[in-house]
């Protein structure tokens, strides 16, 4: 079997990789919806950035505690429960908006409820991927193909979703994102699973937080690898909210437009995650991390100042390359040098830099671009991306030097 495709020996992560990628689809049909529903509401690009803020700050929050629970239940049943809250509220969004009744304020309150179950969601299934392949030599693989799924959603979902408005409004997207939920719960279902023992279940949960925050960001190169996702996910992330008045403002366009825009992004990633699947799976992270940081900051800077849209496409793949390859890299490294009684937690604390401090950027981001304006913001957001990158890359020896001995106990070459 091709390297690329080691993960998909293993039934069940067949199974998780066709339900998932379903699933994510219309995940991002609704982000995309959604966004585009309250700009049309409102006209406010600070109102986007609260979109945002809402559905991603409970992964701030709540990211922490729900590692815990992670670790001490079985993560099988924890999906289901988060997939079926989750169509729930994919189906209360699509009734409000096919009646007419949907008012900004219903728009965030089911982003919040929504960003929380992603809160839980995101460090089930990260942990879920060992039970699934039940080889840690396969684990970096699995991680890989994880996120291929997730951004072939970001170009696939996007696409479809700038149809899917131009011809049939955003309550159709709602209600596509609802079915697509029951694709992963019938392949949960269809799974044969030997549930990992929950291993952390006898001290007080508080106690369990603690020990994750300390096992996380006690160790040098994890301390190091969790600041610079946050730094670059809080100074990449903005551009999506801000597409719209992209798509509308500047490029004179309509939700086509701005499913183009996304897409383009989506593409660089599905590149990027392609890349990371057939490699070696540690040998020169450190470098990859550091280059494809630098890649989404300066492209987020040439993006601001394009105002040609077909150069804009361009520009948007080194953006989606850049984010989704640092991020990617950063889990793998995590979860090969975590301690197995402690996974849930760090990839809990893992999202909650990644994804949770998303919207600090998106509430930041809105302010500012309210003030200055969209172009002006993404270019300086993504001038402090690149300095991020640059200061990590300047301590990388220290960085190297620390974590050598880790993974010369693991047996694993970087």
């Amino acid at each position: 079997m091709h390297p690329i495709l080691r993960g998909f020996q293993h039934r069940n992560f067949r199974l998780f990789f066709i339900g998932q990628s379903l699933t994510m689809i219309g995940t991002w049909m609704q982000y995309i919806a959604i966004s585009w529903l309250m700009y049309r509401l409102t006209g406010s690009a600070f109102m986007l950035g609260i979109t945002g803020f809402a559905l991603q700050i409970p992964i701030l929050l709540v990211s922490p505690f729900a590692g815990v629970w992670v670790d001490r239940y079985n993560r099988r049943k924890l999906l289901l429960l988060t997939q079926t809250l989750a169509l729930a509220q994919a189906l209360a969004l699509a009734a409000l908006t096919f009646s007419g009744l949907i008012q900004v304020w219903h728009i965030l309150a089911i982003s919040l409820f929504l960003g929380t179950v992603n809160a839980f969601a995101n460090p089930t299934r990260g942990t879920f991927l060992l039970e699934m392949v039940e080889s840690k030599e396969n684990l970096p693989n699995a991680i890989a193909l994880n996120s291929l799924i997730m951004n072939s959603a970001r170009f696939v979902g996007p696409s479809i979703a700038g149809g899917v408005l131009a011809f049939a409004g955003e309550a159709w997207c709602f209600l596509l994102n609802a079915l697509s939920y029951l694709a992963l719960m019938l392949a949960l279902w269809m799974m044969r699973i030997r549930p990992a023992a929950a291993q952390s279940g006898h001290a007080h949960w508080f106690e369990e937080l603690k020990q994750g925050f300390r096992y996380a960001f006690g160790f040098l190169p994890s301390r190091r690898l969790l600041l610079l996702v946050a730094a670059v996910s809080i100074t990449t992330s903005p551009y999506q909210y801000m597409m719209p008045i992209f798509a509308g403002e500047v490029f004179g366009g309509d939700s086509r437009t701005l499913g183009l825009l996304i897409s383009g992004a989506g593409l660089g990633a599905f590149a990027g995650t392609a890349y990371l699947a057939g490699r070696a799976p540690l040998r020169g992270l450190s470098r990859i991390i550091i280059a494809a940081s630098f890649s989404a900051g300066l492209g987020l800077m040439l993006f601001s100042q394009s105002r040609l849209l077909w150069l804009s496409l361009i520009l948007m793949l080194p953006i989606g390359f850049g984010l989704i390859v640092t991020a990617t890299s950063t889990n793998t490294i995590l979860q090969t040098i975590a301690d197995e009684d402690k996974r849930g937690r760090i990839v809990a604390i893992y999202g909650m830099c990644f994804l949770g401090a998303a919207p600090i950027g998106n509430f930041v981001a809105g302010s500012v671009a309210s003030r200055i304006g969209a172009p002006s913001t993404l270019l300086v957001f993504g001038a402090l991306c690149c300095l991020a990158a640059l200061a990590f890359a300047l301590r990388r020896e220290e960085w190297r030097a620390a974590i050598r001995p880790v993974y010369r106990r693991l047996g694993v070459t970087k």
